[in-house]
Parts: structure tokens; C-alpha cells; sequence
């Protein structure tokens, strides 16, 4: 995306667009950048707003290498600091790496009092870190006063505290403030009236707010609504009043309405002018006060700096009264304040010297993305204060003596005058599983290599895993890769890559999987040995059976996820806390079979039809084919056996496919006009058919009204492009499947002109097959449905006549089936899906979409920015050391966040829940109760051992889905002789199996009383019997 070409490189873009949209890539690719100061928070900022395809970026920095650096700067290395080498010199090559369309250019100029700031004005956004305030506002000043004004963020990162500030000018415009996808959403009714009063369909929520504007579409009866746009006021959920419909034509049926986007001006005022009545975020509403406060202290401290040109000393006590002297009179003239809080001032006054890179990083990411809204105007900006402390981190270890927390010339300085010594070795010596190695898990691997978190020389280690290997669009994001790795595993890639920044951690990178089948390898054993457990992963059923594994072995659990500027994490502690599988988020609702087959009536459904159909044609029907031969080698063996009656799952489907089975690149050309005709004109004419327009239901209603669309077939046209990329794209694939050659030319519009010119399309006549119309019913299995006489008898024809033609050969015997892959745009793929949903869009209606949109749903790509991702690793990091510290419930944090709007939001976690069983006798999640038994166990001594063991006994005993003793069910009593081994039939290595008990009612009637699971140990010791 250099600055002379503006096309958007999507294999590397391609997450990040759905977040931004292309108008802002093609702002950010016009803008430059100026960033002062490459600490710790400097450097997060380069790294983010680089990667996110900025013009050009320059680094400015004076200072030298410090030892301190390595501990803060992941772009900083031992020997830039034995070079004496400068800072910004250090850095500017690897921020440049990560991105070749950015161009990464360095400053060490003086920048203080007396520089002349005209350079300033070839820059849209100036972003100063590690900046005195009176410099801030100097050149807050100067950015405000431009025409058009520059815009001026200033990051400060002290110990504990952090804040950002954000000045976008006198009038900035908004283009779109949330960045939210506006729905379609279906019209039920709307009344003829003053107001008239829209109400949408099966009470669907419509998310609107009074003040907004709606468009009108395809409204039946009261036209003249649309294509205009209205005013809305709410007035339920899933009811609004759109001002004067009285004059209109009454409402007959159908249509839909779409939220108008509007831009919003914001206003910005000046550093100098915000500093006494500042407009603040609040982040934990458990602390209100906490902004206010923090902006007084970190006032004080600024002042401290300019009274005594340096920043308190770690652990001085004369200096932390000096700054809350100071705090208390900055307080007296905010207009906008709190009271003085005098713990949070002695915490920051004690680590002011000391960084916290996690939240360095979580900041960093905030900043990022306000600096992404100044160039590009896309997303509500911060306005204009954001504080936030990690006073959490630090509270439980202030009484530590002062020698704690001093500097001992290493690269944990800086950490050190945080969390004290003995923290830093804790986490030195820690052992963390980390599950998943793509954008969280680059930023977490960088969080622990500048924490010293597993390091070899300490006996502690980080293991990794991933099964995935580098891709391009991943670079955009995963911040440890380079082009050179593209191909290569991300798990030993980033290991390695996390071993640049701190060569002293102990990476062990693993290829796998975490899953059932995995059992042997993340074994209990595996886990007894770990301190905590780290997902970064981007599924629900993945995270689900991790959480499942932690709680059996008792490990905390730290996850986190984004979706494009939102992000979340959550910490889970054994005994304290809820687990991950606590809550479940709804499912997502599918699509019914009947719309997607006959009566779509939005984008998304014909993307999904597309979808579908790849899937049946190239991935499930040559798995079907090529296994059913491997099962059946002879096809002389399977006519005998259908000849002589016998029935063979799927043979109907494969002697099909083998029947049709193109040879010649013409017939796979041949087949693909077919599927055009078949799809597009005779579906619709089948369909208009059945239910002619003027269909009526019982209740004397149109058949064909909304959501219901009318299809109306398409005839072929080569000429047009979306049939010629459906041919082709289709031909290619069932050449693919079918290990057919072709060459480019085959693919011209000539070659396949001449081959269509001699396909025979025969007359069409509608069939009386009843079409399936009910919104539950469910797609069929064809494999499993039962064949009629008839199709048994073509069957064995069509074998037969396959076998008199040669055309059973080994090859002719086997298919290649396809495996969906959206990101290679060479392999005719995304052809396919896009013209076939493109097409299937046009016969209904609907409004097509293009191939990103199309891309980005039938892909299920999961939209994704740097930002967000840099700002959920830090926030679980921070929360990595209270679990290391072994800290209070109230200490922990979970954190939900859109950087869009901006919103973040800090809560406490679930608390564990208890529940009783009866007679004061409690489990929660995290209970496992234990039996240990012998050869001879048997489930009357199980029983018998839990009552003596826990005070009640089990009436029902399950293992898995198996009843093991239920006493209600017949033989069931006998079964209280048999011994556990012979109940069970454990697996010759099993050491335990966890079994689900139930305990008698207090009253008859009510339901079994729920109970912990009970682990059951085949011998005495605990080792496999």
C-alpha cells in the first residue's frame, strides 16, 4: 500500500480491513506520523500503528541504551546497550521490518523549549511519550493552532500509573462512530397514521436510538417510503415512529429498513485548558474516583519533575510525602475532583522509576488505535483523558523492606521498583502451558520474555503450542513473524523469536493440538507440573476443553479473546473464582434449511447456499467416493453383492458420481453449464411453479411476501462476467476434484466459448416434487436415506455399463477432495463461492455483495487489528503476576473493551459458587472428591467408601454416558457384587476414572441431589493397576 499505488495489499490487510474498511486504509496510507520517545510505551505505539499500514512513521528519541531498556523495549538487545548504542538507532531498523509499506525514517534532534516546531507541520498525528508536561503543552499548542489543526496525543507511563490525552482540534469529523455493521431488518407492520409507527418482524430488537435515520426498502403498498430516509423516535425494543405517514398509501406488505450511518463532530480543547476541569474515562466503576485521582497525582508528579529535575526515588519516604504535599495542592484548584488518595500517591511516588511492561502494552494498545482515529477519522475518539493504575499489583507487597524494590544493574531493574525481588524470582522460576501461538499468543510471548517469566537457569519454562504454520495475512498481526517465516510453524518461530528479546527464557515448542486425542502428551502429569495455564486461542470449543483440563487438575486459567477493536479477558483462579465453562454464550442461530434451499431473503444466506455447495461438490462427495472404494476395492465384488440384494451405505451416490464422471477438461466446462442452468434458471422456474405468484395461504395472505423473495431464473450469458467466473471457477474445480489437467488457455474466453457451443441444453419441464417450506425441518442425509427399487435397479445399470466401458480403473476409482481455502486467490475458491452467491443474490433480489464481504462470511474470518490484541495481552499479564503472588479474590480483574467507541471496562470475577448437597455438606466446580480402591473394589465398597469418606451416600453412580448403578433399573442391585475393574473395563495405562454421582432427595418426589465428580483410583497408590 505505498503511497503511489493504492491498492490495498489484501493477503496482508485482509482481518484488519473488515475491522477499518478501505476509505481508512486509504487514509492511514496517506498519513504520516511523528512519535516522541522509545520506552517501553513508545515502542508498543511504533509497533501497532506499523503494523496497521501507516505512510510513514519517524521515531524521535535522545536517549542512550540503558540495561533498564531491555526490560521495557522489546526491540532493544544486549548488545545495542554494550554498543552505547542510541535508542532510536537501536529500534528504528525492526520497527521498519514490520511492515514494507511503511516508511520508518529516525530523529535524535533536541527536542525542548527552543525547537522550532514548523517541522511539525508535514506530520497529520504528533504523539509524545516520556515528554515533560510543559513540552506537552507547548506543542499541544502548536498542533492545535494549524489550519487544518495536527493532530496530538501525550502518553505517560509512571510505575503504576498510566494516562493518555487526546487533542483532535476544534472540529473533528467522525465518519462512523461505532464501526458496527448496520442490519437489515424485516418490517411487520406500519401503521397509516400521525406518527405513523414501524413495528419490526417476530419482534426482532432493532438497536435504534431516537435521533437516528432509517432507510426504507422495498416496502409494498406505502412506496413512497422507499429509498428515504426518516427520523426515528423509539418506542419499544422492537417498535419506532417515523413522524406523518397519514397522507401515504396504507402499508400492504414486505420490506425492510437499514440504520443511515451519520458523522459526528467532536470537539477538542487543549491540554492547558483541560488540565483543571478534565473530561475523563472511568474504566472500573468500582473505584469512580480512581481518574480524577490519578490525574492529580500524575499532575503532582510532573511538577515534582520540574521542581527537581528527576522523578522520585524508588522507596524514598521523604520523596512520597513531597509528592502528596504536592498532590493536595494541585487537587485545590482542579474544579473537577476527588479526594486526595493518599495510598494510590505513596504507590506512585515508590515506583514512578519502575515500568510495568504489560501495562505498557495495554495502554500502548489504546493509544494506538486513538492514534489510527486521528488520520482516519473512523471511530468515536477518546475524549479526552484515560487513566488507568495497576494498584492491585502492587498493593499486597508494600509492607516488603525498601531493599526489595532496588536496583541491581540487570534488566529487571525496571520491573523490580514495582513488584520487589522476590516476585521477579517467582516468575523467573514459573512453569506456564500457553495454548495457542498466533496474535495473543506473540503479544503474551513478548509480555513473558520482558517479565523474565520461565527462564532456564531458574528451572522455569514456558511451553507452547500450535499446530498452525505462518501465513501472509497473519504478519499483519502476529508481530514475531517477518515474510521470511511465511510456511513456517508459528509455535518454533516464535519461540525462537521471543528468545531474541530475552535469550535467557526457556521456550519449549510444541506442534499439537490440545484435545482429547492429545491426552497422552498434556497428560495430568503434564499439568501437576504447571503453575498456570495461558489460552490464546480463537474458538469456543477449544477454550471449553482447556478449562475442562485446568479444573480437573487444579490450574488457574487465564483467557482472553478479540473480535476486531473489542477484546475481553478473563481469570480464572482454582477455589476462588467461576471457570470459562461456567457460562455459556447462546448458540449461534442457524440458518433454517428451507431458506437457504428455496427462500433466502439476505446476503448472508446465499453465501452460505455457495458455501454449502462447495462443500457437498468438491470436499463431502469425493470423501464419500474415494472412501467407499477404498472400503470396496473391486466394483465386479459390489454389482455382485447389489445384484444379489444387498444394500451398501452410499453406493448409489458413488456409481452416480462414477457415471457422470468427466475425463476432458470440455466435459468438466460441460458440467459447470449445466450446474449454471440447473441453479439459476430451473430452481427459480420449479420454485414459480410450485407457488406461482399469486399464492395465497390459508389465511388468505401472499405465499410471496417479505421476508419470502420471488426468484425470477436467469438466462446464460457468456458475456457477462459473473457467468463466465462461475463456469470457469466450477470447471476448475471439478477438474480439481476429478485430477483432470488444464492449461491458462483453456481458461480464455475463447477456449470456453468454442466448448459451450456444443453443449445441448435440453427443454426444461416442472416437476410435481413438493418443496419443503417448514422453517424446523431439517436437511436430510442423503447417504442414509432409503433407496427405492428404481434407483437400485439404474444403480447396477450404471455400474454395469461403467465395467462393460473400462471405466473402473484404480484411477478412475479415486477423487481428490478440495479443502476450503479462502486466502489463496489463484485457486478459484472464492471465484466460486462469490459468483454463486453473487448470482443466486441477483434471481432473488437481494443486494450482492462483494468479494471482501463474501470472504469474510463464508470464510467465518474473525475480524482482527494489532491494537486490540496488544491491549488483551497486557491486561491478562497484569493479571499473570496477581496470580503468581497468590493475591486475594479482590485483588483480580476481568476486562471487557471496544476501543471503537472507546469503552473499557474492568469488573471483578464470578466468585465461586457453592452449592449444598444437604446436612452442610457443600461442593463447587473445583471439587474432586477420591476413592481409592484395589482389584477386588467392588461397587458396593465404592458406595459404601464415599458415605464413610464425605458423610452421604450416592444412590446413582454414572461413568460418562454409561449407567453404572441407577436402583430403580432392572439387574441394576446385582451389579453392587461386580468389582469396578469389570464395571468399568479400564484401558490397560488409566490410573482413575471420574464418575457422576447423585445423592437421594430429602423429600420423595423431588429431583436426585447433584454431587462433586468422585475420582475413582484403581489401586491403593494411585498407579495404573
Amino acid at each position: 500500500m505505498a503511497a503511489d499505488s493504492m491498492e490495498i495489499d489484501d493477503s496482508l490487510y485482509s482481518r484488519q480491513r473488515y475491522v477499518l474498511g478501505d476509505s481508512a486504509m486509504h487514509q492511514m496510507a496517506q498519513s504520516s506520523v511523528f512519535l516522541s520517545g522509545m520506552g517501553g510505551l513508545g515502542i508498543e505505539i511504533a509497533k501497532n500503528i506499523v503494523l496497521a499500514g501507516v505512510k510513514a512513521v519517524t521515531l524521535h528519541d535522545t536517549k542512550q541504551c540503558d540495561i533498564w531498556d531491555l526490560g521495557s523495549n522489546f526491540f532493544i538487545r544486549k548488545e545495542d546497550v554494550l554498543g552505547q548504542k542510541k535508542r532510536v538507532e537501536a529500534v528504528c531498523l525492526r520497527v521498519a521490518e514490520l511492515n514494507p509499506y511503511v516508511h520508518v525514517d529516525m530523529s535524535s534532534s533536541a527536542l525542548d523549549d527552543n525547537t522550532d516546531l514548523s517541522f511539525l507541520k508535514k506530520y497529520q498525528c504528533v504523539i509524545l511519550t516520556e515528554t515533560r508536561l510543559s513540552l506537552q503543552k507547548r506543542i499541544n499548542e502548536f498542533c492545535h493552532s494549524q489550519q487544518p489543526s495536527i493532530r496530538f496525543i501525550g502518553c505517560d507511563a509512571y510505575g503504576i500509573c498510566v494516562r493518555v490525552f487526546c487533542d483532535f482540534g476544534e472540529e473533528f469529523e467522525v465518519s462512523d462512530p461505532t464501526g458496527e455493521e448496520p442490519k437489515e431488518i424485516f418490517i411487520q407492520s406500519i401503521t397509516q397514521d400521525n406518527p405513523g409507527v414501524v413495528t419490526c418482524m417476530d419482534n426482532q430488537h432493532h438497536g435504534l436510538q431516537t435521533g437516528q435515520s432509517v432507510v426504507f426498502r422495498e416496502v409494498n403498498g406505502m412506496v413512497e417510503l422507499n429509498g428515504t430516509a426518516r427520523q426515528v423516535t423509539v418506542l419499544s425494543p422492537h417498535s419506532f415512529a417515523i413522524g406523518d405517514t397519514s397522507q401515504l398509501q396504507s402499508y400492504a406488505h414486505g420490506g425492510f429498513f437499514v440504520l443511515v450511518k451519520t458523522p459526528k463532530t467532536y470537539r477538542f480543547e487543549t491540554i492547558e485548558k483541560q488540565l483543571c476541569d478534565p473530561q475523563v474515562l472511568t474504566p472500573d466503576f468500582s473505584k469512580p474516583q480512581a481518574p480524577l485521582q490519578i490525574h492529580a497525582a500524575m499532575l503532582a508528579l510532573d511538577s515534582f519533575q520540574e521542581q527537581h529535575s528527576r522523578l522520585p526515588n524508588t522507596g524514598c519516604l521523604q520523596d512520597a510525602d513531597v509528592l502528596l504535599k504536592l498532590t493536595e495542592e494541585v487537587n485545590a484548584i482542579l474544579r473537577n475532583k476527588a479526594p486526595v488518595n493518599d495510598e494510590l500517591v505513596r504507590c506512585l511516588s515508590r515506583t514512578a522509576r519502575g515500568t510495568l511492561p504489560p501495562l505498557a502494552a495495554a495502554v500502548g494498545g489504546l493509544a494506538s488505535q486513538e492514534v489510527l482515529k486521528a488520520i482516519t477519522g473512523k471511530f468515536a475518539p477518546l475524549q479526552q483523558w484515560f487513566y488507568l493504575d495497576a494498584i492491585e499489583v502492587v498493593r499486597p507487597i508494600q509492607s516488603l523492606p525498601a531493599e526489595e524494590f532496588l536496583a541491581r544493574g540487570d534488566r529487571y531493574d525496571g520491573l523490580r521498583a514495582c513488584v520487589g525481588e522476590s516476585m521477579c524470582l517467582e516468575l523467573h522460576k514459573l512453569r506456564v502451558f500457553m495454548v495457542g501461538c498466533g496474535a495473543i499468543g506473540c503479544e503474551m510471548l513478548k509480555n513473558f520474555a520482558l517479565l523474565g517469566v520461565g527462564l532456564a537457569q531458574s528451572s522455569g519454562e514456558v511451553c507452547i503450542t500450535d499446530p498452525d504454520l505462518i501465513e501472509k495475512s497473519n504478519l499483519n498481526r502476529q508481530f514475531l513473524f517477518r515474510p521470511q517465516h511465511i510456511q513456517k510453524p508459528k509455535s518454533t518461530t516464535a519461540a525462537e523469536a521471543s528468545r531474541n528479546i530475552n535469550p535467557d527464557l526457556q521456550v519449549d515448542a510444541h506442534l499439537n493440538k490440545v484435545c482429547p486425542a492429545t491426552e497422552n502428551i498434556y497428560s495430568d502429569s503434564f499439568y501437576s507440573r504447571l503453575n498456570l495455564v495461558v489460552t490464546a486461542l480463537d474458538n469456543v470449543e477449544a477454550r471449553r476443553y482447556v478449562d475442562s483440563r485446568c479444573i480437573s487438575n487444579q490450574r488457574p486459567l487465564l483467557d482472553s479473546g478479540t473480535m476486531g477493536t473489542k477484546g475481553h479477558t478473563e481469570i480464572i483462579v482454582p477455589n476462588l473464582t467461576e471457570s470459562y465453562n461456567s457460562h455459556r454464550d447462546p448458540p449461534e442461530e442457524e440458518i433454517p434449511f428451507c431458506t437457504l434451499k428455496s427462500f433466502p431473503s439476505v446476503i448472508e444466506h446465499t453465501i452460505q447456499w455457495a458455501r454449502d455447495k462447495f462443500e457437498n461438490a468438491f470436499v463431502h462427495k469425493p470423501s464419500v467416493y474415494s472412501s467407499f472404494w477404498e472400503t470396496h476395492s473391486s466394483a465386479e465384488v459390489v454389482l455382485q453383492r447389489m445384484q444379489a440384494g444387498e444394500s451398501l451405505e452410499g453406493s448409489f451416490q458413488v456409481i452416480k458420481l462414477l457415471s457422470r464422471r468427466p475425463k476432458q477438461w470440455k466435459q468438466c466446462i460441460a458440467i459447470a453449464r449445466l450446474k449454471f442452468e440447473k441453479y439459476f434458471k430451473r430452481k427459480a422456474l420449479q420454485l414459480l411453479h410450485s407457488f406461482p405468484l399469486d399464492t395465497k395461504l390459508k389465511d388468505g395472505s401472499l405465499f410471496w411476501q417479505s421476508p419470502k423473495r420471488p426468484p425470477a431464473p436467469i438466462e446464460f450469458d457468456l458475456k457477462d462476467p459473473l457467468h463466465f467466473t462461475f463456469i470457469v471457477s466450477s470447471a476448475r474445480l471439478f477438474a480439481g476434484i476429478n485430477n483432470i489437467p488444464y492449461s491458462e488457455k483453456d481458461l480464455s474466453v475463447e477456449a470456453v466459448t468454442k466448448i459451450l457451443s456444443d453443449v445441448k441444453i435440453s427443454e426444461y419441464r416442472p416437476s410435481e416434487k413438493s418443496i419443503e417450506t417448514d422453517e424446523t425441518a431439517k436437511k436430510p442425509d442423503q447417504i442414509k436415506l432409503p433407496l427405492s427399487s428404481e434407483e437400485e435397479r439404474e444403480a447396477i445399470a450404471q455400474l454395469e455399463q461403467a465395467i462393460a466401458t473400462d471405466g473402473v480403473q484404480p484411477e478412475n476409482l479415486q477423487m481428490s477432495p478440495l479443502h476450503f481455502e479462502k486466502d489463496d486467490d489463484s485457486n478459484g475458491h472464492m471465484d466460486f463461492v462469490t459468483s454463486a452467491s453473487a448470482l443466486r443474490a441477483r434471481m432473488y433480489s437481494i443486494e450482492p455483495a462483494d468479494r471482501l464481504k463474501t470472504k469474510r462470511i463464508a470464510g467465518k474470518i474473525i475480524p482482527a487489528i494489532a491494537t486490540a490484541t496488544a491491549a488483551v495481552a497486557g491486561l491478562v499479564a497484569l493479571e499473570l503476576i496477581k496470580v503468581v503472588g497468590g493475591y486475594e479474590f479482590e485483588s483480580f480483574k476481568n476486562c471487557f473493551f471496544n476501543l471503537a467507541i472507546p469503552v473499557v471496562v474492568l469488573t471483578e470475577p464470578a466468585p465461586v459458587k457453592r452449592t449444598l448437597i444437604r446436612d452442610d455438606i457443600y461442593f463447587s466446580i473445583w471439587d474432586c472428591w477420591t476413592v481409592f480402591g484395589h482389584e477386588d473394589f467392588t461397587l458396593s465398597d465404592f458406595i459404601n467408601s464415599v458415605r464413610e469418606k464425605y458423610g452421604i451416600e450416592p444412590t446413582i453412580v454414572v461413568h460418562g454416558v454409561k449407567m453404572l448403578y441407577v436402583p430403580v433399573m432392572p439387574g441394576h442391585s446385582k451389579r453392587l457384587k461386580l468389582t469396578m475393574q469389570k464395571l468399568i473395563k479400564p484401558s490397560v495405562d488409566r490410573r482413575y476414572v471420574d464418575l457422576t454421582v447423585s445423592f437421594a432427595p430429602e423429600a420423595d418426589g423431588d429431583e436426585d441431589l447433584p454431587g462433586p465428580p468422585v475420582r475413582y483410583y484403581f489401586s491403593h497408590d494411585g498407579e495404573t493397576p
